[in-house]
Formats: structure tokens, sequence, C-alpha cells
């Protein structure tokens, strides 16, 4: 296949994504495509192959929104940090303090939560244009314009089928969780939630490796990056998230949204504690507002080139309301009650007015386990 971004622009050597055609190759097919995107100009020497899309030169975008991804990746890493260096404290402490051991149940649980949010900001840094050529291709000099896009897929792979669904269930499993006298969902939720994230992990791996109708639709709806060439005729992969990914992502956030708001309102009519009900109330708030923000962002990147200013301010506001959902489920998921545990010193029960065994008082409707 040969790429060519203008008629008269010479062929693609060895560095480009495929070596010039051969002699006994059929004739090049050439067609314009007509997008949002502008037209693009695709030559194929073989009827079979995947088109890969030219964009025309785009100016650089400035600086402001990789800097801001910037920031907010560092925010999220820096409260994980403080979260992981809460759940093992409680974690050693329940071990030396028997009255604690009820409040470390689901430790397992809030580190996988943790874990999640780490990898989702992590994944996201990958995708920043200035990160990829000055931190991650100087480390690989090797890659070539096909493995840069391969790492691109592998990303929206990541990002919208793992990453984040995986945070979004382990989210729910907490909440549903939390209102259980006795816990077993400990090491072997890692599995459940794994098993819980297949199918969205499933649907996203075949459309972006495996789209269909690619030929016949225009490039945003199935292209996870894009070769830009600038005037010197510098080739850069970016990446993007295809019109396929965000609305199989969207599908999945509204399936998750109904069984989130299910789950809220049976704790809320389950706890007494007045705090707890603020935040559980705060923390379904956020993710209803928060969660169709972010499809509706995914939704319109997909309508710009990556390196437009207006598709890079769009992406900003995804993360920023990803990273808020990080935020308020780190804080109100792991952070308060691992404290409040602390601070209470295990003494979270309604106690029975006659008992001195310390037991708490069971009747059959616990009050808090401080799991929230």
């Amino acid at each position: 296949m040969r790429l060519l971004s203008s008629p008269s622009a010479p062929s693609v050597n060895s560095d480009g994504l495929a070596p010039s055609p051969s002699p006994s190759t059929s004739s090049s097919l050439s067609r314009l495509i007509a997008s949002p995107h502008g037209q693009f100009e695709l030559i194929f020497t073989d009827p079979t192959s995947k088109p890969t899309v030219i964009l025309p030169t785009i100016p650089a975008v400035d600086g402001i929104s990789d800097l801001a991804d910037i920031s907010l990746v560092l925010g999220i890493l820096l409260l994980s940090l403080f979260s992981f260096a809460l759940i093992f404290h409680l974690r050693i402490r329940s071990r030396q303090l028997a009255h604690l051991q009820n409040f470390n149940s689901l430790w397992v649980v809030r580190l996988l939560l943790v874990f999640f949010a780490c990898l989702g900001a992590v994944n996201e840094v990958i995708r920043l244009p200035f990160i990829r050529q000055k931190y991650l291709y100087p480390l690989l000099p090797s890659l070539s314009l096909d493995e840069q896009a391969e790492i691109c897929k592998v990303h929206v792979v990541l990002s919208l089928g793992f990453f984040e669904p995986g945070f979004l269930i382990t989210l729910l499993f907490l909440v549903n969780e939390s209102i259980k006298t006795q816990n077993p969902f400990r090491t072997w939720g890692v599995a459940l939630v794994c098993l819980a994230c297949s199918p969205i992990l499933l649907l996203q791996s075949f459309f972006v490796f495996f789209p269909p109708l690619e030929a016949k639709l225009p490039p945003y709806i199935h292209a996870s990056f894009y070769l830009s060439t600038d005037q010197v005729g510098n080739k850069s992969v970016l990446c993007t998230y295809p019109m396929f990914s965000c609305v199989a992502f969207g599908v999945f956030s509204v399936a998750y949204s109904l069984a989130f708001l299910l789950s809220c309102w049976r704790v809320v009519a389950f706890v007494i504690n007045k705090k707890i009900r603020v935040r559980l109330n705060m923390l379904a708030t956020s993710f209803m507002i928060l969660l169709p923000l972010q499809i509706l962002c995914l939704g319109l990147s997909a309508l710009w080139p990556p390196a437009h200013p207006t598709h890079e301010y769009i992406v900003l506001a995804m993360d920023l309301a990803f990273a808020w959902c990080v935020v308020i489920g780190e804080v109100i998921l792991v952070i308060k009650p691992i404290a409040d545990a602390l601070d209470a010193g295990g003494a979270c029960f309604a106690w029975s007015p006659g008992s001195r065994s310390g037991r708490p008082r069971s009747e059959g409707k616990r009050v808090d386990n401080g799991n929230l």
C-alpha cells in the first residue's frame, strides 16, 4: 500500500507504514473520502488492504491542554499513593488490633479501585503526543509507524475497555458490599471484576482491531489513529477515539448508571448515619453528571482530528470528568472510611446497653461496618 499526502508527494520509504508497491501488484486505486476532517487522499495498491488516512498539515496545538492533562495525572497519582498508604496502614493495624479487622474486610477491593485509577491515569499520559515524542519514542527508536499506530489501538482498548470500566465496576461492588454484615468479596474479587469487564473489553477489541465496514465508512467512525504530516514532511501518529468505541462505552455507561443508582438507593435506604447518606448522595450525583458529560465529550472528540485545538480541549474536558470521578470515588470509598475507622478505634457500632463482651448489638439491621 502506497500512501500519499498529496498527488505530487513521493512514495513512502521503509520508514513509512508500508513499502512501495511491487510490479506484480494491481494498479493503484485512488479515491477521496469526504468527512468532517476535510478531504483525505487514500492510495491503495491492494483492494483488500486497510486504508490509512493522511491528515493535511495542521498547526501545532499549544501546550496548555497537555500541561493540564499531565497535572491531572499527577494529582490522581498523588491521591492514589495516599490511598495506598492508608489501605496498607489499616491492614497492618488490623492485624495488631482485633477490633479493626471488620473495618479492613474490603481492603483488596479498595486496593483494586486505586490500582485501576492509577493505570487509567498512566494510560492517558501515553496518548499525549508530547509525552510519546519526547519520552516514549526515544526509548524505543526502532518503532515504526505501524507499531506506533498499534500503541494507539491498545490505548483505546485499555482506556475504554478495561481501566475505566474496571474502576467503575469495582466502585459498584464496593457500594454493594459495604452494607453486608459479612464480606466474602475479598481476594477472589479481582477475578470477578475482570470477568465483569470482559464483555466491554471484547467489544472494544473487536471495534478497534476488526472494525466492520471499514472501507465504506468515514475514517472518524473506525479510526483510532491518524498519520499527520507536517510542512517539512515529518510524519507522526496521533491517537484518537473512534466513534465505534464511543458508542460501545456509552451503552456500557447507560447500563452501569442504572445499576449504580439502584445500588445507591438500596444503601441510602439501609444506613442510618446521616454523614454516610450525604456521602452517598454526593457520590451518586457526581457520577450521574460526570458519566454523561464524558460520553458527550467522547462523541464530540471524534468529529475533529487529533491535532485540532477543539479536539484537544474536548478530550481535556473528558479527562477532567474522569479525574473528578476518581477523586470522589477514592475519597468517599477509600480515604474517609479508613480515616473514620482509625479515628474511632473500631467502636462504630451501636452497642447494647448491658453488653460488656465487646460484641456489637445485632437487631437484623446494621448501622455501619466501616466500609462507607
